[in-house]
């Protein structure tokens, strides 16, 4: 061309969005709250004076025949206290929730309690139903 100009394909290099987007992902993967679930569903007592608590990271749950579910499957009640330091290793801010149902034995529910803090989980909180069901 006489003028001087240039008639060459403009690209854009993608490498700079490309580097964003994947510290994008490594953020949020890294900030993700993983929740372990217990893997069944209990029949709430209802609590007056209860406060809606259900952010805890661990969901321990006791069936009404004394059953401890934890992580989708069955333990044995000496198996919490295990379990439970090996979350803790992995991730040391964790809370635990236990829900028990309403017919569960009091004292399983206080053992499990117990081997939590033990475990080194001192956030434990009683799942329960609000007045109204909540």
């Amino acid at each position: 061309m006489a003028d001087g100009g240039h008639d060459e394909p403009v690209e854009i290099d993608l490498a700079p969005m490309l580097d964003f987007v994947m510290n994008l992902l490594i953020f949020f993967i890294i900030t993700t709250s993983f929740v372990k679930e217990p893997g069944i569903q209990v029949d709430r007592a209802e609590a007056l004076t209860a406060e809606h608590k259900e952010t805890g990271n661990i969901l321990i749950a006791i069936r009404s025949n004394g059953d401890v579910w934890m992580d989708r499957k069955q333990v044995d009640l000496r198996e919490v206290r295990p379990i439970i330091e090996r979350f803790h290793v992995e991730r040391p801010e964790d809370t635990v929730v236990v829900v028990g149902d309403k017919a569960a034995p009091a004292g399983i529910l206080a053992a499990v309690m117990d081997e939590v803090k033990l475990g080194g989980i001192k956030d434990v909180y009683v799942g329960a139903t609000l007045p109204g069901g909540s």
